[in-house]
């Protein structure tokens, strides 16, 4: 090997060049049940995956049991259900979790889902510090992008301190809480409120602990270094390398300032990256190979802050959950990057270059300017309560959404390139697309009733009612947690248990006093058609704009609040988990003449159902529309059922969505 050659290797002690280990590869899944997820994560490790990313369904993420009314049409739809330790025992089946590092995308109901981990490992014999992952945790960003909050703030941060000090002293590899700024940039946010809005969260957090005063100096220096971050890697991959590099400067040196860290490992930016799911295109969805490709060169590229773990959404993940295949190529594309490329035998590349360096400086100053300004406010949890994030995040959403439609910024395929041969990847026999089986509900709902039949009802009461005690007196709630999981206490009994002593949350929507920044011939179009409505009617249009179900994701909800808004409706908007009683409930006291329902998480037939079964009980004729991710092949259904119009995300243009809602308006006048 030349001289030369070695100069710019990453070298051993011995002078041979040496290339960086990989990061971890994983693929976010599961779905259906337990069995079916177990079989998944056993044919994805086989392919060499090298660590689990466990998604879950929406009732266990907002902490309801399968058999609750509110969770059965959302039963395995976006990740896997789990009841009770029983699941754990299906889902971890042929497994060895003491070898596995274990992503659990989990914030509200945290505390239990790590609780029944734990509990599977001492059932097993595996000591507990051979347990090595990471329950996200993050309930801000909750509060502010995603919505599986359940608690209040200061209760919830609380349980994170809880899990804080349970795991340093007995699981010390496991990280207690994620900070993830991943569903921030889902919600629009910049880079610079990614940085600001995740490092405020970790500042937060860590003064939370400094507060609790449960750790000596050291412990504490290692509870620093158990704060790990998730976060997101958009299209602007030179913009998204710059952003990593300014959080790992600005953590070096928030952890060494702000908290004295003295131990250089503590301090080090740790991060694992989903690339963005927000630029994914239903139009020509073949274009995406490229985006996650590209928005993987983000947090690959620059050594010096490169990830630790990534895991890739699937090209078709605008239109449906992926397939086993689909999610086999995303993976395939990461062992390509690692082991094929040259990427991990050299230092960073990007040391040095003045490009770089002035665009890292500028985000790095912005972000400390926005992250002050949180903090003079009194921090992270003030800045939820008050509203100031949310409103920040649907404004950035506002503008981004704005530029799209008026092509300032270029999608292509969406507003621009838009002709195209159809992709022959949507030509198989599913259509490109996975469905979950609705009978596969019935598996869970099995096992959960034959875990509580054959449980001692005794114990397990007892073990609730300890719970609630020890919350009620303000006591670490670990223990508590793994003696329910252990009697087979169900997830919504855990969770019933502390919302009777801490209440339910509702945070501000951040919708009230945004606009769109549109003003041209579309809008003067849509504006006289509402203004001819007012005259002929007496009133202006008004529109309930409905999140029904369990599903947390608002942007687009926002989007059409806000835009029905600068449209000239009237526009109700409460925000998310509402059930379809409440919002026909709401349509009809309010003499709403549209319904609008937005709806992401693949239980649309079912709610709909619901929502004109409630219709038909008030008989109320009101007009409903609906967007969301919804296959074609289930709009001619839907319409049967009564939907008058479809919106998908190929529809990203705002008015001609308002034109066609004040037509359908205009021509079928509601009544109740």
């Amino acid at each position: 090997m030349s001289a030369e050659k070695k100069e710019y290797l990453l070298v051993d002690e011995n002078g041979q060049g040496k290339p960086d280990k990989p990061w971890i590869f994983r693929t976010y899944a599961g779905h259906t049940n337990a069995k079916a997820s177990n079989e998944l994560y056993r044919k994805n490790l086989s392919k060499g995956q090298t660590g689990l990313s466990i998604a879950f369904d929406l009732p266990t993420q907002c902490g309801y049991s399968s058999d609750h009314e509110v969770s059965r049409p959302e039963i395995g739809k976006v990740g896997v259900p789990i009841n009770s330790l029983e699941d754990f025992r299906i889902l971890f089946d042929q497994i060895p979790i003491e070898e596995m590092n274990t992503s659990m995308t989990i914030n509200g109901t945290s505390m239990w889902l790590l609780s029944l981990y734990v509990a599977l490992a001492e059932e097993r014999g595996v000591p507990l510090e051979k347990l090595n992952g990471t329950t996200q945790n993050d309930l801000i960003k909750e509060y502010l992008a995603r919505g599986t909050y359940i608690y209040p703030p200061k209760e919830s941060m609380k349980i994170i301190v809880d899990m804080y000090e349970y795991c340093l002293h007995n699981i010390p590899k496991w990280n207690p809480s994620n900070i993830c700024s991943y569903h921030l940039q889902e919600a629009g946010a910049t880079p610079v409120q990614e940085l600001s809005f995740a490092l405020a969260t970790a500042i937060a957090v860590l003064d939370a602990i400094k507060e609790r005063n449960c750790f000596t100096a050291d412990e504490f220096e290692q509870c620093v270094g158990r704060i790990s971050f998730f976060v997101n890697a958009g299209i602007r991959f030179v913009e998204e390398m710059c952003k990593m590099r300014a959080f790992t400067e600005m953590w070096e040196e928030i952890t060494k300032e702000r908290y004295g860290v003295k131990t250089a490992k503590y301090r080090v930016f740790r991060y694992g990256v989903q690339v963005n799911s927000l630029g994914l295109t239903e139009e020509q969805p073949e274009n995406n190979a490229w985006r996650i490709l590209i928005e993987s060169l983000g947090v690959t590229l620059s050594r010096n802050a490169r990830c630790r773990a990534l895991q890739l959404p699937a090209w078709n993940e605008a239109l449906s959950l992926p397939r086993p295949w689909d999610q086999q190529w995303s993976l395939r594309l990461q062992q390509v990057l690692a082991y094929e490329t040259d990427l991990l035998e050299y230092p960073d590349i990007f040391e040095g270059s003045k490009v770089i360096e002035s665009k890292v400086k500028a985000l790095k100053e912005e972000a400390k300017l926005e992250i002050q300004k949180i903090i003079d406010m009194g921090g992270a949890l003030v800045a939820i309560e008050n509203g100031y994030m949310k409103s920040q995040l649907v404004k950035s959403q506002t503008e981004r959404l704005s530029k799209i439609n008026s092509n300032e910024l270029v999608i292509v395929g969406k507003n621009k390139w838009t002709d195209g041969i159809k992709s022959p990847l949507m030509t198989d026999s599913d259509g490109g697309i996975f469905k979950v089986d609705p009978k596969s509900a019935e598996q869970t709902l099995n096992v959960l009733a034959e875990a509580k039949s054959r449980r001692n009802a005794d114990l397990a009461k007892k073990s609730i009612e300890d719970l609630k005690k020890a919350a009620k007196e303000g006591k670490n709630l670990m223990p508590f947690s793994i003696a329910c999981a252990k009697a087979l206490v169900t997830t919504g009994e855990w969770a019933d248990a502390l919302r009777e002593v801490y209440g339910e949350y509702n945070p501000p929507t951040g919708v009230d006093g945004q606009k769109l920044f549109l003003s041209d011939d579309k809008v003067s179009t849509v504006r006289s058609k509402v203004e001819a409505f007012t005259k002929a009617n007496g009133h202006r249009p008004k529109i309930v704009v409905g999140k029904p179900g369990l599903d947390g994701h608002s942007n687009g909800a926002e989007m059409i609040a806000v835009s029905a808004k600068h449209s000239g409706f009237d526009v109700i908007y409460s925000g998310i988990r509402l059930s379809p009683e409440e919002i026909v409930q709401s349509a009809v006291e309010e003499n709403a003449n549209v319904i609008g329902l937005s709806i992401l998480s693949g239980s649309h037939k079912e709610i709909v159902k619901q929502l004109f079964d409630e219709l038909a009980h008030y008989k109320a004729k009101i007009p409903v529309v609906i967007g969301g991710i919804i296959p074609e092949s289930d709009f001619d259904e839907l319409k049967k059922m009564g939907i008058r119009e479809i919106f998908t995300p190929k529809d990203y243009d705002l008015m001609s969505i308002m034109e066609k809602i004040i037509d359908i308006v205009s021509v079928e006048p509601a009544f109740a």
